[in-house]
């Protein structure tokens, strides 16, 4: 099953990466058709700069820096129609995908990915967790014709 996805473009770098919203939007149709359940309730992105990002990290996981993805998994009666809310930031993502070799999309979708999962109840806690977390998303991204992002961790 899969439900509605909704971006918001707070950055205009995003604006200026053409099909960034399409990517982000098959990123999560396919990590929904890889996670254990998720029925039809919705996901919210937003694709921003990294100093909102800053701020999103610093206000809610009390680290003052950037990080490339945030997942805010809703709770309660709320989940039966939104299972949470995903942000990416532009710059972070543009560095790593050109640090790691990749396409800014290629990473874009990885990122909307691990995000998805995250919402879906996937984590990296423990090695077991990690694992399984990184199956799911070898799975989706190979879905979108992706290379494993974990290849070169797995050598």
């Amino acid at each position: 099953m899969s439900g509605q996805t909704d971006i918001v473009v707070s950055a205009p770098q995003w604006d200026a990466v053409r099909e960034a919203q399409a990517v982000v939007t098959r990123a999560i149709e396919a990590a929904r058709a890889q996670a254990r359940e998720t029925g039809d309730a919705a996901i919210a992105v937003l694709l921003c700069d990294d100093a909102e990002m800053h701020r999103l990290n610093l206000s809610f996981r009390r680290m003052d820096k950037p990080t490339n993805v945030l997942s805010f998994p809703s709770t309660g009666p709320m989940r039966a129609q939104s299972l949470g809310d995903i942000a990416i930031a532009y710059e972070t993502v543009a560095r790593e995908a050109q640090e790691e070799g990749k396409t800014l999309l290629d990473h874009l979708a990885h990122m909307a990915v691990h995000g998805a999962l995250h919402l879906c109840g996937y984590d990296h806690e423990s090695d077991e967790e990690a694992a399984e977390m990184e199956d799911c998303e070898r799975r989706a991204l190979a879905s979108l014709g992706i290379a494993d992002p974990y290849a070169e961790k797995a050598a």
